[in-house]
């Protein structure tokens, strides 16, 4: 890293900002300190300015929404100095934040205003093992320092040259502790080479600045090689997240910590790693048989964020509950070492079971339905506090819950509120057939996920009442079955997309005329939403209503046309209408921008059939539509689909048309059932709706 140079204009207005900035961290003892400037058209908060971190440490927290649940959008937004003394501090606020950074720090975000004008915030970090609260003289060294920036950024707009933020943020350099004297270097390498230990020393971005010549030997290398090169990068033995996950922690936490490794071919190192403001001091020393190895990776260390954050961003991507469940039993269980995993939901004042894995406890039927308000049981005690409660052992889970525990067979729980958006909707229950510790970092990891956790749940809890309610609607507005028509043969089919809730627009119908008329219709409202299904509704009614009261194909087409433009949905629909006589064997066809039926001719031949084309209905009230006719005599097969059964991602749609005719002339001797199935098939990545109606008149009247 290095630090800003004089200069003018905006150099010098960069310049005078950290100055401020560093005489705010060294002020109140932090060791980390940031600076984010405001971005009023894109209501973001970029950072502008950091001390004490490298920015690649930074990246989750460069950019963040100014409406977003974080710290620093709170600070602002709220206008107030937030503090939060450890991760389970963060863990409970602010889930999201703690999992991308799961190490020991105290933290601080303070509003950077001038009158009314918010101009940024100022965040500073401590090391985990500072004293839990702010003092009154360190929240006054804050404000004073805020008050301070506030009033240059101000002063700086005032003259014209206001501060904007930079594409990227600037890393500075703390003040050193002392100034070096000379010829302090060489004697300070002589005196790590007459260490017994090795000696290897990192900067804050984890470039090697000096190895002694033992630590070189321990690590199979040579100080040449060393030099200038990050551990993982020229060591492969040490490319392992877990060691860059320590590193991090050191830098981040400014906390010594400690790591085994296994050096190729069967000798153990151990490093212990001792961070300060400028860089990483590394003791390397042969490891005893006693000391713990790495972590193998098949068991996750806990707090890793290379490990946890994959299920983070399942637990975005979870649909319904089920999901939800399935994902925290694969990946939650094996990384914390549970047996079991149990979610409740609150419901009616009482926590109802939604979810289970493993071995059922006693404990898990003693919850199940237990009243919030007696607070007797730690479930209900804990969505009443929001506070989890940890168990490591039987012994301690019988002093606080005595009857509970001599139901139970388990040796220790991790009992975790799930609060969503404030509220407290059930908790999750981690059981241990043993004794289980559970460190400061375990804690903080698991209270963080539990509000990961709570935010998919709510989300999933949603989304299955929308699905239920979908499904339903599309059961009503869908016909419940089609008429049995002598001299047609009739099958049709409807398949919900892929992804969303299962529910769009696509619709199809065939109405009775009278004698032996018929009318086939099929169509699509755009969207996939419970509105397009409602809009659905009322275009499949308006057909009907027209259809049946005389209308020619394009009548009904430019009536229904008019009622949607009236009604002003904000949403469009095709349509494809298709007149049919049974004792003239022929069709009169129009259509409102629906792809073109396909025919298969008796003789097996099947190509598309020209409709002249027309508007989507409610674009334009005005528009008037054209119809055409064609001959449908017996064992000929008339084709309705909608687009998502031609449309395929990364095949043009005309190809797969015609694939789908040549697929219709292979099978259309099949029964229209079957026959329809097989042409649903022809589909195989799908990710729209798709509709799909065949008549097929069979001349045989009556049968």
């Amino acid at each position: 890293m290095t630090g800003t140079t004089p200069g003018t204009g905006a150099d010098s207005r960069r310049n005078g900002l950290d100055r401020i900035l560093l005489d705010a961290v060294r002020e109140v003892g932090a060791h980390v300190g940031l600076v984010y400037l405001v971005e009023p058209r894109e209501q973001m908060l970029s950072m502008e300015v950091i001390t004490g971190l490298p920015i690649d440490f930074a990246s989750p927290w460069l950019r963040l929404r100014m409406d977003g649940t974080t710290p620093v959008a709170d600070a602002l937004r709220d206008q107030r100095l937030i503090w939060l003394a450890d991760q389970e501090h963060l863990a409970s606020a602010y889930p999201k934040a703690a999992l991308s950074t799961p190490y020991p720090f105290a933290q601080a975000e303070a509003p950077v205003t001038s009158g009314s004008t918010p101009w940024g915030v100022l965040a500073l970090l401590w090391p985990g093992s500072r004293p839990g609260e702010l003092t009154a003289r360190e929240r006054s060294r804050i404000t004073a320092a805020c008050r301070r920036m506030g009033r240059f950024l101000a002063h700086a707009a005032t003259i014209g040259q206001p501060l904007r933020p930079a594409p990227r943020p600037r890393a500075i350099e703390p003040p050193p502790v002392r100034q070096r004297q000379a010829g302090e270097a060489p004697a300070a390498a002589e005196y790590a080479e007459r260490l017994p230990d090795g000696a290897l020393a990192l900067d804050l971005e984890g470039r090697i600045t000096f190895s002694s010549v033992t630590g070189a030997d321990l690590l199979g290398s040579t100080v040449d090689d060393l030099l200038g090169a990050m551990p993982w990068d020229v060591l492969p033995w040490l490319n392992d997240p877990v060691f860059e996950d320590r590193y991090r922690a050191a830098v981040i936490s400014r906390e010594p910590t400690s790591y085994s490794v296994l050096r190729p071919p069967g000798e153990r190192l151990s490093f212990d790693l001792y961070p300060g403001a400028t860089g990483v001091s590394i003791r390397i020393t042969k490891a005893e048989a006693s000391l713990r190895p790495v972590p193998d990776k098949g068991h996750t260390p806990v707090g890793s964020l290379y490990y946890l954050m994959p299920l983070a961003a399942g637990l975005t991507e979870a649909a319904g509950v089920r999901d939800v469940l399935d994902l925290l039993a694969e990946q939650i269980m094996p990384a914390f070492e549970a047996q079991t995993l149990t979610l409740m939901l609150t419901e009616s004042g009482r926590l109802r079971l939604v979810g289970h894995r493993g071995d059922r406890s006693a404990l898990v039927e003693e919850f199940d339905g237990a009243p919030l308000r007696d607070g007797k049981d730690p479930a209900a005690r804990v969505v009443a506090t929001g506070e989890p409660a940890f168990f490591p052992s039987w012994r301690e889970m019988e002093q606080v819950h005595p009857e509970l525990a001599r139901k139970s067979t388990k040796g220790a729980w991790a009992v975790l509120p799930l609060i969503a958006s404030g509220r407290p909707i059930g908790v999750c229950v981690l059981s241990y057939d043993a004794a289980h510790p559970f460190s400061a970092d375990q804690r903080a990891v698991l209270t963080s996920l539990a509000g990961l956790i709570a935010q998919a749940l709510d989300r999933a809890r949603l989304y299955d009442t929308k699905h239920r309610l979908a499904h339903a609607l599309q059961e009503a507005l869908l016909p419940k079955a089609l008429p049995s028509v002598p001299g047609l043969d009739i099958a049709a089919r409807y398949l919900p997309g892929t992804h969303g809730m299962d529910i769009g627009g696509d619709f199809y119908d065939l109405i009775q005329l009278g004698g032996t008329e018929y009318a086939a219709v099929i169509g699509d409202v755009q969207g996939h939403n419970v509105n397009a299904a409602a809009l659905m509704g009322q275009v499949r009614t308006a057909v009907h209503a027209h259809a049946t009261a005389g209308a020619p194909p394009e009548a009904v087409l430019a009536r229904t046309n008019r009622l949607l433009t009236d009604l002003d949905p904000g949403l469009f629909a095709s349509c494809l209408y298709a007149h049919i006589d049974l004792a003239d064997g022929k069709a009169c066809l129009a259509t409102a921008g629906h792809p073109p039926p396909l025919l298969c001719s008796a003789d097996r031949r099947a190509s598309l059939v020209h409709v002249p084309p027309g508007l989507l209905l409610g674009i334009d009230a005005d528009c008037t539509y054209q119809p055409s006719e064609v001959s449908l005599p017996p064992d000929a097969v008339l084709a309705l689909y909608t687009d998502g059964l031609v449309e395929t991602p990364g095949e043009d749609p005309a190809d797969s048309t015609a694939a789908l005719a040549s697929l219709l002339e292979a099978v259309a001797d099949e029964p229209v059932e079957q026959l329809a199935d097989s042409l649903i098939g022809h589909c195989e990545h799908r990710t729209d709706d798709i509709a799909l109606l065949l008549v097929r008149p069979h001349g045989r009247p009556g049968g």
